[in-house]
């Protein structure tokens, strides 16, 4: 057989389209040529090929060999090129038995000794071939994610000889043991923390709505721990909450199995760029708002931050989604992220501390906090002030209520919200807000009231009564009624 094709998948975002592997052996001078648009590294092939043909002790064909990727405009990366590769050549030579060649899908890169090392993208794959008929084969490692997808057809194989075998009818590859080993998750304790009663509050109601946060206070009074405690009250993560979120880790090689179902939780520095942040690159990857996809994004000095690295931020708070455009691909990434932001009231600190230190002048202050844009701002539902605490609270042991009572509250309100609207208050559309946000005549003038003296947009108006939905639902209620509305109100005041 001078010609044998095989199946595989390449990365595009999220999506996983498929790519058929060719290669035809003709006479002439030995060479071998790749071609379909490969990037470097799927270049590179050629080399790994070789040797894990002749150190697997197959022959290496002394031919001219020509490999297409096919399709032609759909840019190859990556190293899981070279298990298809390598098994398309020893068909197409006769060294492998061809008639089941088609009832797999293949990727995997290849060692020069001829073992197989984990993907990338494991997840995506298999999502992306889960209803395609034919059973993917995978590294081990990698198997074991992909076996994270509920009725996934996957095969585990530890090596180039392990696949011929199995093709060759000789040992058939094992699947797989579905899920994996996670480790409890371990994170901060709201018990560790001493007072700030009112931010604890303002946390729970954000963890309970998915909420969005800013925290502003002196250095010391305990924001980044707050922040720290934050994953520690959010419910547990639904199956496919917790497959979306890793299948977009999985895209950047980063999903571990002992991950599994843990909220992921994002720092980055404030020196990080837009493209680290939204993502990007010539063949797109997810930035840090997509690895935070049903988790949090902890933005510490928020005003550190460049302006214009902010900016991007406005669009995927709003639609839970970002897409990347270059010249030649587009691509789209989840980003349903949770943002919990602190900054400082000023440059130096400690504006409105007891100890008076702040000499800053209001022009500074006024610069400081206009590096964070007023769309941005009112796109944030909560806005808390974290003071500092009085020396009786300071010196005092820490005896407030732990993370997981708090998580029991705040489940109890995401199941019913789950059950009214199958999803979190913060991602209510205007008409549903309509819908699910009906006030009495006292409430109407309440938010009458706030409109007219706190100059509030549409947006603000809208997302002070998702926040008063959401501490109706924490408190049992049926309605919103007018306690809930001035709370809410509050959580709106900080920065007016």
């Amino acid at each position: 057989m001078a010609v044998a094709v095989l199946i595989s998948r390449a990365l595009d975002g999220l999506a996983a389209p498929k790519v058929h592997v060719e290669a035809h052996l003709a006479g002439g001078l030995p060479s071998f040529t790749l071609v379909g648009l490969p990037e470097t590294e799927v270049k590179e092939a050629r080399d790994r090929v070789r040797a894990a043909i002749q150190n697997t002790g197959f022959e290496f064909p002394a031919r001219r060999i020509t490999v297409n990727l096919a399709p032609a405009d759909l840019p190859k990366e990556s190293g899981r090129f070279d298990l298809p590769i390598a098994l398309a050549i020893l068909a197409a030579s006769g060294q492998l038995p061809a008639d089941r060649l088609d009832q797999y899908e293949y990727a995997g890169e290849l060692a020069l000794t001829g073992e197989l090392r984990p993907i990338r993208g494991a997840l995506a794959m298999t999502l992306a071939a889960k209803n395609g008929g034919r059973t993917l084969l995978l590294p081990e490692l990698s198997a074991r994610e992909a076996a994270l997808v509920e009725n996934a057809d996957v095969l585990a194989a530890a090596s180039l000889a392990q696949v011929c075998a199995h093709l060759a009818g000789r040992d058939a590859l094992s699947r797989p043991q579905a899920g994996g080993q996670a480790s409890q998750p371990i994170y901060a304790d709201l018990a560790d923390v001493k007072g700030q009663a009112a931010a604890r509050r303002a946390l729970e109601v954000a963890a309970a709505g998915a909420h969005s946060v800013l925290m502003s206070g002196p250095p010391g009074t305990g924001k980044s721990l707050l922040a720290s405690c934050f994953p520690g009250i959010l419910p547990p993560m639904t199956e496919d909450e917790a497959l979306a979120s890793a299948a977009v880790a999985s895209l950047n090689g980063g999903f571990r199995i002992e991950t599994w179902r843990q909220r992921p939780f994002r720092a980055p520095h404030h020196t990080a760029s837009a493209v680290a942040l939204v993502g990007g690159g010539g063949n797109p990857r997810p930035g840090e708002i997509s690895l935070a996809h049903h988790g949090v994004l902890f933005l510490d000095e928020l005003p550190e931050f460049d302006r214009k690295v902010l900016e991007v931020l406005r669009e995927p708070l709003e639609s839970g989604h970002i897409t990347i455009s270059r010249a030649a691909r587009q691509a789209e990434f989840p980003a349903r992220f949770q943002l919990i932001a602190a900054m400082n009231p000023c440059p130096c600190g400690y504006l409105g501390h007891p100890n008076g230190k702040c000499r800053c002048t209001p022009d500074q202050v006024a610069r400081y906090r206009g590096k964070i844009s007023g769309p941005l701002l009112d796109r944030i539902d909560i806005q808390i002030e974290v003071p500092a605490l009085p020396e009786n609270e300071l010196m005092a042991k820490a005896s407030a209520e732990p993370s997981s009572a708090v998580r029991e509250r705040v489940s109890r309100a995401r199941a019913r919200q789950s059950e009214r609207q199958d999803k979190p208050n913060a991602a209510l559309a205007p008409k549903e807000i309509e819908r699910h946000c009906q006030l009495d005549p006292a409430g109407e003038a309440l938010v009458r009231q706030a409109i007219a003296r706190l100059n509030l947009s549409a947006r603000a108006y809208h997302r002070i009564l998702k926040l008063a939905l959401t501490l109706a639902d924490l408190a049992g209620a049926e309605r919103i009624e007018p306690g809930h509305l001035a709370e809410a109100i509050q959580y709106r005041r900080a920065f007016n």
